[in-house]
């Protein structure tokens, strides 16, 4: 089924329950004051977009794209998160958002982008190509935290 009366749009602090809601279905819960404050965060470079989907104006999904520098490679834009409610899955709301981050990347003077997809998503492995991604790469993610 195709999403017709999806709306995606820059998103807003009125925003940030429901995408603390959403983060919580990607794996990454997160309090809505914690939300906040990333979001804060985030809107004051211009260095980030984060757009939100919207049906019958409830939010339904986000996307997190970020300009990239790096010494060993040209910049370019990377999706840091994509999240779609599960209820409305399959309806093309995920391709508008990713579509949204793309202009945003070309807005920005990108001539590419990049997304990272953990090994186990699988189902969003399929979507990326679907929507015109080609796998390039296998890494391990190493971290260490500070306490």
């Amino acid at each position: 089924m195709i999403a017709l009366l999806v709306n995606v749009r820059p998103i807003t602090e009125d925003d940030a329950d429901a995408a603390a809601q959403l983060s919580g279905e990607l794996g990454y819960p997160l309090a809505p004051a914690a939300m906040r404050a990333r979001l804060d965060a985030l809107s004051a470079s211009a260095d980030h977009g984060v757009f939100v989907a919207c049906l019958d104006g409830a939010v339904v999904g986000w996307i997190h794209v970020a300009a990239v520098l790096h010494m060993q490679s040209d910049p370019r834009a990377e999706i840091g998160g994509l999240v779609v409610s599960a209820s409305v899955r399959g309806r093309r709301i995920g391709a508008a958002l990713v579509a949204r981050a793309e202009v945003w990347a070309r807005e920005h003077g990108f001539g590419s982008i990049l997304v990272r997809s953990q090994v186990m998503r699988e189902d969003a492995h399929r979507f990326y190509l679907r929507e015109g991604y080609a796998q390039t790469k296998t890494s391990a993610v190493f971290s260490k935290a500070f306490v």
